[in-house]
Order: structure tokens, then sequence, then C-alpha cells
């Protein structure tokens, strides 16, 4: 049993020791892309397009409304065939609009698209730069603080989002 102990006291030592020598450091990729001119730029253009798609899917869904309170208003005097067709025109516009907003908004939707043409690319050249600074500089660990990792004290010393903005061309 002791030596069980003697081994797993060994190991964990021998792995803290290693660890203990890693370089860490941290950065902040919203601040880095907030600094890039280009990045803010397709933000805008991808906010400028929602908001452009999502006006036409409500103008879509206010004229679904209007034709479902006309209906409600002439119900009455409409014959059953006359309603079953009523009904089925409104079930129609509904199920277009829900193809609308799937085919702009969806998993693999136009927007997805869009943000991968237009923010992918530079997403890619900062982990790239990531990349080399962390070799560059022998890290043995990069956090990124800006997705939520849980950092309760991060020594600003440690920050290299600067010198990923540098190694990008761009001024902080």
């Amino acid at each position: 049993m002791k030596k069980i102990a003697v081994i797993i006291t060994l190991v964990l030592m021998t792995t803290l020791s290693s660890f203990a020598q890693q370089k860490f450091a941290f950065v902040d990729t919203d601040y880095i892309l907030k600094k890039i001119p280009s990045y803010e730029a397709a933000q805008q253009k991808l906010d400028e397009i929602s908001v452009e798609w999502q006006k036409e899917i409500e103008d879509y869904y206010s004229q679904i409304d209007k034709l479902y309170k006309k209906y409600q208003s002439e119900k009455v005097l409409l014959t059953e065939e006359m309603k079953k067709k009523r009904e089925g025109e409104i079930i129609n516009k509904e199920k277009e609009v829900k193809v609308l907003q799937k085919k702009y908004f969806g998993k693999e939707g136009q927007l997805y698209k869009k943000r991968q043409e237009l923010v992918k690319p530079i997403q890619d050249e900062v982990y790239d730069a990531v990349k080399e600074i962390a070799t560059d500089g022998n890290y043995g660990v990069i956090f990124d603080i800006a997705s939520g990792a849980t950092v309760l004290f991060s020594n600003p010393k440690f920050d290299v989002s600067d010198e990923i903005l540098k190694k990008l061309g761009y001024k902080n």
C-alpha cells in the first residue's frame, strides 16, 4: 500500500513540476476582433442583412394576420367549401413563411453562409496569429477570456491580445 502511495506521489510531483514550467497567456478575442476594421464592417453587413430579412418575414406574418382577420370577419358568410379554401390559403402562407425563416436563419441558412463568407476568414487569421505567438513564445496554453473561460484572476502582463493585433498588422 505504501508503494502505491509513493508511486502516486511521484507521478503527481512529476506532473505538477512539468505543469508549473509551462507558460500561460490569455487573449480577449472580442477585443482583438473589435480592433480589426474589416471584422466590424463584416458584422455591420451581417446586421443589415439580418434586419432586412427579419423585416421581410415580419411583413409576411402581417399579411397572414390580415388574411386571418379577414377570414374571421367573413367566416359567417362563407360556405364550407370557401372556408376550407381560405383556411388552406392561410396554412400554406404560414408554411411558406416558415420555409423562408429556415432559408434565411436556419442552421445552414443564408445568414450562416454569409457569416462563414465574411467573418470566418478573419477569425482564422486571428487563430493563426495566436498559434504562431504560442509557438514563438513557448506558451503551453493560451486562454480566450472572451469565450467565457473561468478565470478568477488574470495578470495583464500575460495578456497577448495586443501582440496578436500587432502580428496581424493592426495598431492597438
